[in-house]
């Protein structure tokens, strides 16, 4: 087998059903889609059950991820969609005790399947995303889809921590902008708790 150094042959080999493919993956993207999911989900427990969620859902879903595109973002996605999926259990478990919650609130595109919305979600973030300066997507991708600290990302670009984390701030507003002004109403449901996590952390 030849040696999968890079991301995208990583993918192309995992679309095949190369398990070393996805074992390295898996290392190289556990620990930040775990702290995305605790972000949400503080039990470590939970958290760690939410993460293999995502990674099974990775093997389940691998003749569909873009190998260019890479495997950050749709794990970001998904790891999110899992989390609030859990949360939203638990609240609906909590409401069985506590007849006053209101579950109105929990309707977070309940009309669409998993794969659809991870679908929406990914492909309006990424377009945005793509929208803005090289230097603040590459930020905003280190971070956010790869999970590095603003100082990992200081000493990966050359620009100060301060820089890092100003960029992270305005670029988040841009994506919501664009998501809010240019997306329909379904899309910007499918996105509006994910645009909320980009704001943690």
């Amino acid at each position: 087998m030849a040696v999968l150094d890079s991301e995208a042959a990583q993918l192309a080999a995992l679309s095949q059903g190369a398990r070393a493919a996805f074992e390295a993956l898996y290392h190289r993207y556990k620990q930040p889609v775990y702290a995305n999911i605790r972000k949400m989900v503080p039990d470590p427990d939970a958290a760690e059950d939410l993460l293999q969620e995502t990674f099974i859902a990775l093997w389940e879903n691998r003749t569909a991820i873009d190998p260019i595109k890479g495997a950050g973002g749709w794990l970001f996605v998904v790891s999110y969609n899992k989390a609030a999926s859990f949360l939203k259990r638990k609240l609906r478990e909590a409401a069985i005790l506590e007849p006053e919650t209101d579950l109105a609130e929990l309707a977070v595109a309940d009309e669409l399947g998993d794969e659809e919305l991870y679908t929406t979600q990914l492909a309006l973030v990424e377009e945005a995303v793509a929208h803005l300066p090289a230097r603040k997507q590459a930020v905003f991708r280190l971070c956010r889809f790869e999970g590095k600290s603003a100082e990992e990302v200081a000493a990966a670009t050359g620009i100060s921590a301060a820089s890092v984390r100003d960029y992270l701030k305005q670029s988040t507003r841009f994506i919501r902008e664009y998501i809010q002004l240019g997306g329909a109403p379904t899309q910007a449901l499918a996105v509006a708790g994910l645009l909320a996590l980009l704001e943690l952390g």
